[in-house]
């Protein structure tokens, strides 16, 4: 197997010879040179496994460079060296195409991460294919240009802020750019920041110490522990409190944590993905999030469609999940009526809603054929009238969240049927016209418990 070659880019003396030395050791080939007008005339001669730039050069910029690379030798990953706290230059060469960035003085175990991570992008180490179960499934022209984001953003250690209405598969998105990453034979941790009480979300964060607080009987690693060398999926950001935005912001610009009751901080290599159903611009106007954690964890955007944009895939998407469905040798289809109904439908809660009213036709429909009349497509489980007398008064005004109004009334109307059945499960689906699965699903959905 040949042995790597990786070019260094930098005009002080004192920092090749570490970068050489270093890299050596780890058995590569180095390739150093100290301006830009002789990086590019390099590049135009050889090809390298990896390059890492500084950002200042005495002729140019380590940006520069940055662009060079992206335009004529796209699969090469670079990395930039800045100085220590220029957080602003980093994110830029993020979003310019760098893969990563170290900042000096430099640390030789970072440096070792880094390069080791940024190796691993060659065809020979990372796996481009992805589980059959977590496929993004669509070949609309909207899907199609998903999926190339998806597989340039895995080439990068960049925060990602995935955005999206709810239902749309932000996590299997997440999933995907982690999957196809250098990072992908190391753990995916997601978390929904909502489901965390907020006198906990610390020490479920970074951990805490025996003895810390009462009731801390045991050590205890954090998420960002249990992520390290992998990926933190962090859903429904949004709903972090505001004390603990600040500490978040300091993990990632610092990349180090401090355990509940520990005097010493930890080292942690962890690429964040975030998402959220809300507007997260409105959030950091109105005051509820902060802009320098919203800067930080927005290094590059990625929205994902909704299903209301792309109808032409609601044949395949329904086809899969009726393929999930049928079991015993059962073979239930549409009928050209229903998927006409199905693909005309303005679906507010998307994929996720597309997938639990096929569920619920598939368990009410007759025979092996679901017909247009058994697609209930007001809100599943939820009867019109039951919607209606629940709509706001003129005087309420208008509805800001439509999805949010009726998780509300979802929330009430399944409480209700509950309540009524004394809390037996199989006799309120019954009651709500639910498959018993179904509604475990809303009861998880809903944190009804």
């Amino acid at each position: 197997m040949s042995i790597a070659t990786v070019l260094i880019v930098d005009d002080e003396p004192d920092i090749l010879e570490l970068l050489e030395i270093t890299l050596s050791r780890m058995g590569l080939k180095t390739h150093s040179t100290c301006n830009y007008q002789e990086t590019l005339a390099v590049l135009q001669q050889q090809t390298f496994d990896l390059c890492l730039t500084d950002m200042r050069l005495p002729d140019g910029s380590g940006l520069d460079i940055i662009e060079y690379v992206q335009q004529h030798h796209s699969t090469m990953p670079i990395a930039m060296i800045t100085a220590y706290g220029c957080i602003e230059t980093a994110t830029k060469a993020l979003k310019a195409g760098a893969f990563d960035y170290i900042t000096k003085p430099v640390d030789i175990n970072r440096l070792r991460e880094l390069v080791s991570s940024a190796l691993k992008l060659s065809t020979n180490h990372v796996k481009h294919d992805v589980p059959v179960e977590n496929a993004l499934l669509g070949n609309s022209t909207l899907m199609q240009r998903l999926r190339m984001q998806i597989a340039k953003l895995a080439r990068s250690q960049a925060p990602v802020y995935i955005s999206g209405e709810s239902g749309t598969g932000k996590e299997l998105v997440a999933r995907q750019i982690h999957q196809l990453g250098s990072r992908n034979e190391q753990p995916f941790i997601p978390v929904n920041c909502g489901a965390i009480p907020s006198e906990l979300m610390e020490s479920e964060f970074f951990g805490h110490k025996k003895g810390s607080f009462s009731g801390a009987t045991d050590n205890k690693i954090g998420l960002f522990q249990a992520a390290h060398g992998g990926t933190l999926f962090l859903d429904e950001v949004a709903d972090l409190p505001l004390n603990m935005q600040v500490k978040l912001l300091r993990a990632l610009q610092e990349k180090t944590i401090r355990p509940v009751g520990c005097q010493q901080e930890q080292a942690v290599d962890v690429r964040v993905l975030s998402a959220t159903h809300k507007d997260l611009n409105k959030e950091v106007a109105a005051g509820r999030f902060r802009q320098d954690l919203f800067y930080r964890l927005n290094v590059i955007e990625l929205n994902v469609p909704a299903l209301r944009e792309r109808p032409e895939d609601i044949a395949l998407l329904s086809q899969v999940f009726l393929q999930r469905l049928n079991q015993d040798n059962n073979h239930v289809e549409l009928t050209p009526e229903a998927l006409a109904k199905l693909q005309s439908f303005h679906f507010p809660g998307n994929v996720r809603e597309l997938e639990n009213l096929l569920e619920r036709a598939y368990t009410l429909c007759e025979g092996n054929v679901i017909d247009s009349h058994d697609l209930n497509l007001t809100n599943v489980g939820i009867t019109p009238a039951a919607i209606a007398s629940e709509q706001p008064s003129p005087s309420t005004g208008p509805i800001n969240n439509l999805e949010h109004h009726l998780e509300t009334i979802e929330r009430k109307i399944i409480v209700q049927a509950l309540e009524e059945t004394r809390w037996n499960r199989t006799a309120a689906a019954e009651r709500l016209g639910l498959s018993l699965r179904s509604l475990r699903y809303r009861l998880k959905k809903l944190s009804i418990d």
